[in-house]
């Protein structure tokens, strides 16, 4: 699992509307599970999906910053995100993968790894379907939610990566990825 699904390639698709509402051209999702939980993020931000293998540690950096990978030659930080989101932490399993993505952040793009549970599957939705997430949260965590949005009656969390991996969280990694 090197590189991501042919079947989940973005492509470009037509308007469509949802009753009398237009809402857009449709994007792809690629979901995936933490906890037993289904969040996604826009496709178009993932660069390719690995399968997980140990990564080379950096000091002094925080807990959920796992160290980096090689990458055809780029070092690259990696991310646990069951720690990002204080989410128990549990041993890898062989369907743990790091999900490398483009995230921007300080007027840059940057490319980090991801590490979930497993992947899940690829959703086109509407922009229209997508609700913005509730103000619930003590710590702040709805800032890394982009939005929900309902899907064969359960709930799918879609994650905004950009906010989540703050200025901050890059910074620590700059070490590591420059």
């Amino acid at each position: 699992m090197n590189a991501l699904a042919s079947n989940a390639k973005p492509r470009v698709a037509p308007t469509h509307s949802a009753g009398d509402e237009t809402v857009g051209p449709i994007e792809q999702f690629l979901s995936f599970w933490l906890d037993g939980q289904e969040y996604a993020l826009d496709i178009l931000r993932v660069q390719e999906i690995r399968e997980w293998a140990p990564v080379t540690p950096i000091p002094n950096t925080v807990s959920y910053v796992r160290g980096v990978m090689n990458l055809r030659g780029a070092v690259v930080p990696v991310i646990d995100l069951r720690l990002r989101l204080c989410v128990p932490e549990q041993a890898y399993t062989p369907q743990t993968v790091v999900i490398v993505i483009h995230v921007r952040g300080d007027d840059r793009r940057r490319i980090m790894g991801v590490v979930v549970d497993a992947v899940a599957e690829v959703y086109d939705l509407a922009p229209g379907r997508i609700t913005p997430p509730p103000e619930v949260s003590a710590q702040g965590l709805e800032n890394h939610v982009r939005g929900l949005v309902s899907v064969d009656e359960r709930m799918l969390t879609i994650l905004d990566f950009d906010r989540m991996l703050t200025a901050e969280a890059m910074a620590v990694t700059e070490g590591a990825a420059s």
